[in-house]
């Protein structure tokens, strides 16, 4: 769902990585491994600044035949899923708060994508939104 494609780029001796759907995540290693193991926190870091500023999140394009993706952790995978059902039924934190019976800075931590909140509240969340967490392992 949040599988971003990533263009690699070697640069004098290190390699770049950039997302043409996500300018802001920007990030580099010194081979291709680390790069990509780098781009998983530049995806959850540029994707952030969307949250933050309440923006929809980036449409991802389809990857060309051979691009690799990268996609942010599971947890914030699913706390950007609730995230974007939130702003596609046009739901703002006052009211997601108010149909959870939660405090505000209790929703604020369920989009903070650097904190570690509780699987259970997500589905509370996402169930709130007419929507469910499913969990893959393949």
């Amino acid at each position: 769902m949040f599988d971003y494609p990533v263009t690699l780029t070697p640069d004098d001796g290190t390699v770049l990585v950039t997302f043409a759907d996500v300018p802001e995540a920007i990030t580099f290693g010194a081979d291709e491994d680390e790069a990509l193991l780098n781009a998983v926190d530049a995806l959850e870091t540029g994707l952030s600044f969307y949250v933050d500023a309440r923006k929809s999140l980036p449409a991802v394009s389809q990857p060309a035949a051979g691009q690799k993706t990268v996609r942010p952790s599971a947890l914030e995978c699913a706390k950007l899923g609730v995230y974007q059902a939130m702003t596609e039924q046009g739901i703002k934190k006052a009211e997601l708060a108010r149909r959870l019976g939660w405090h505000m800075p209790q929703v604020d931590r369920l989009f903070d994508l650097r904190h570690a909140s509780r699987l259970d509240q997500i589905e509370a969340a996402a169930a709130v939104l007419g929507r469910h967490i499913e969990v893959l392992v393949a």
